[in-house]
């Protein structure tokens, strides 16, 4: 923020600046998302910066919210990862699941098979976090 700072100090259009902030700050902190996104406090942390990047102008109210952002790319990097046997997540997905075959069930979101739950740490797990997502 600082940075962003110094370059409005500068002169920089208001328009280059929230591509700044969409490129720099946004990207990082949805990178680091699904390391933290379960923990509410980081949440409001997170809810603060872009209030303030609100009120600098920074972040629009028609931009998308943190969350739906964060959502999207964990779908994506989910769908990145059940697709393609190379990705290095492949390996860590439960087997197909075979109990679904022989009903007319409503189409899921993957064909896993659903982890048992174990711990509260593994239900902090990117994958089991989006195996279960959508599946009520």
């Amino acid at each position: 923020m600082y940075a962003i700072r110094v370059l409005r100090s500068h002169g920089m259009p208001e328009s280059a600046l929230q591509q700044v902030f969409r490129a720099v700050v946004v990207s990082k902190l949805i990178y680091a998302a699904p390391a933290w996104w379960d923990t509410s406090t980081d949440r409001q942390r997170i809810d603060g910066i872009f209030r303030r990047a609100n009120k600098s102008g920074l972040w629009t109210s028609d931009s998308p919210t943190f969350e739906a952002s964060c959502s999207s790319a964990d779908d994506e990097l989910f769908t990145k990862t059940s697709t393609y046997t190379n990705h290095i997540l492949h390996s860590f997905l439960p087997p197909l699941s075979t109990a679904s075959q022989s009903y007319s069930l409503r189409r899921r979101t993957h064909s896993y098979q659903l982890p048992g739950h174990s711990t509260h740490l593994s239900d902090c797990n990117f994958l089991t976090r989006m195996l279960y997502k959508n599946s009520y």
